[in-house]
């Protein structure tokens, strides 16, 4: 039920959802296949607007402490840079995504991100987090369908080979193991805002829109077609015998009328008439698109200029950031669903390495990147004010959007250049220029308290005695 669940939202995020529908059977005998790959499908844009705003920058075993390097090593040995992000995808646009964590034979901790498609899980009754099992099904290259059922004590295996019919095929007797975890090591990342299990996918409100839209794009398709020009009635003409000779054929061919840029249309008939009815506004249509889209971008809280509403114009300085607001405060607060599993996730991972100690670290926390864009004039703007107040420096690295391997290369590259100021320094003689943070201190080289000669012709600085005499001049004078 899930993977059924979970693939009618995956055909609309993929865009392999249904052709257009007609109105009339008629005009898909007419078209043919004609616009069989046309979709004009706003869901991609849906979720990831959301799915782009999260990105892990790193964790925080305890809220006293440092970015974890060895967390991130554990993130980057699973290649979760890439992974985590499609397993937002997954879990925004399905409802569910699932990580599992497991050990390799170097007791490595291995971090899978699991589509919905594949993995499901039981929680013990009357709880949401607590979970009773897990099991992952899936079907690999050579047609084998395998399986995996894990409880907090036992772990079993099997598969079931592709033989014969659905009905002759039969699964092999399961290889029962014990899980050294003592838990279930499958996290689902949930995509929900109220306190009920089942998830919820950004597109069960929004597919209904987008069956309209394309209903609508059908309609104009076919109106292009039989009534964007103008239909002429020509009355009072004669038609053709049942059975017309040459003759009639050919005064026909003479009565028949023929318009030209450059000729004035004209009847031998006085009793012949003529008109015709105005060629159809597709503009009505567009007008229907352009406010089911709006409602389209309200529900989902997705500013209008990303749906190129407005003349497809962006706003900009103060307005960009209003018009962003309510899509910065959904990513927000996917971040606290997803962060509790990534969070479980990592703690897990330590289990696995032994590290009993932030296996319990309950007090853990992603470094998630800022969801909400700003020019990095703003941005720098805003940290120099805020370092103004006191706060630490690697906090405002933080902010401005660096990663914790970043901000330690920048304290190993900090070190290298005092280090380097010290040795040419000492080389030439200069070392009580030096400040304590090996930085050379306000001033010209050489002798500490002498001016330097100028060397481009500009005036040399003045002296105390200088300054002494240029004072007692004005008075004099």
């Amino acid at each position: 039920m899930q993977r059924a669940e979970v693939r009618k939202y995956a055909t609309y995020y993929d865009s392999e959802n249904k052709i257009l529908n007609y109105a009339q059977q008629k005009f898909t005998e007419i078209f043919g296949d004609l616009f069989v790959g046309w979709r004009d499908n706003f869901c991609p844009l849906i979720v990831d607007s959301v799915s782009e705003r999260l990105r892990v920058q790193g964790f925080r075993m305890g809220p006293d402490e440092p970015a974890d390097k060895d967390a991130t090593d554990i993130w980057q040995f699973n290649k979760l840079d890439a992974e985590s992000n499609a397993a937002h995808i997954d879990a925004l646009m399905g409802g569910a995504s699932f990580v599992t964590v497991w050990g390799d034979e170097d007791d490595q901790p291995l971090m899978v991100p699991e589509s919905a498609e594949d993995v499901v899980v039981q929680y013990e009754p009357g709880s949401r987090r607590k979970r009773a099992a897990a099991l992952k099904q899936y079907v690999d290259d050579w047609g084998i369908e395998h399986a995996t059922l894990w409880t907090p004590t036992r772990v079993f295996t099997t598969d079931r080979p592709f033989t014969g019919t659905d009905s002759e095929r039969r699964w092999s007797e399961p290889q029962e193991t014990s899980n050294p975890l003592k838990q279930v090591p499958v996290i689902p990342l949930l995509n929900r805002t109220r306190l009920k299990i089942t998830p919820f996918s950004e597109l069960a409100a929004i597919i209904p829109v987008q069956d309209a839209i394309n209903k609508v794009a059908a309609d104009a398709l076919v109106a292009s077609e039989f009534a964007a020009f103008p239909q002429r009635i020509l009355s009072g003409v004669e038609p053709l015998p049942e059975n017309p000779s040459t003759d009639d054929i050919e005064a026909a061919r003479q009565e028949a009328i023929r318009a030209y840029i450059d000729r004035i249309l004209t009847l031998d008939n006085p009793d012949a008439k003529w008109g015709q009815f105005e060629a159809a506004d597709l503009k009505n249509y567009v007008v229907l698109i352009d406010m089911l889209v709006q409602h389209m971008a309200s529900q989902s809280r997705v500013p209008f200029h990303y749906f190129l509403l407005n003349g497809g114009q962006a706003p900009s300085g103060e307005s960009i950031t209003a018009a962003e607001a309510g899509l910065v405060a959904k990513a927000r607060e996917r971040m606290l669903h997803f962060g509790e599993s990534w969070e479980e996730a990592m703690r897990l991972a330590f289990l696995v390495k032994g590290d009993t100690s932030r296996a319990k670290a309950y007090s853990a926390e992603v470094i998630w990147d800022d969801p909400e864009y700003r020019s990095k004039a703003q941005l720098a703007d805003a940290l120099l004010k805020m370092k103004e107040l006191g706060v630490p420096e690697k906090q405002l690295q933080e902010e401005y959007g660096y990663t914790p391997t970043q901000i330690l290369r920048f304290d190993a590259m900090r070190e290298e250049e005092m280090k380097r100021a010290k040795e040419l320094a000492d080389k030439y003689g200069l070392s009580d220029m030096l400040g304590p943070n090996g930085q050379q201190q306000p001033g010209q080289p050489g002798k500490p308290g002498q001016p330097q000669s100028s060397t481009r012709g500009e005036a040399k600085p003045k002296t105390p005695q200088d300054k002494v005499a240029s004072v007692e001049l004005k008075k004099a004078a």
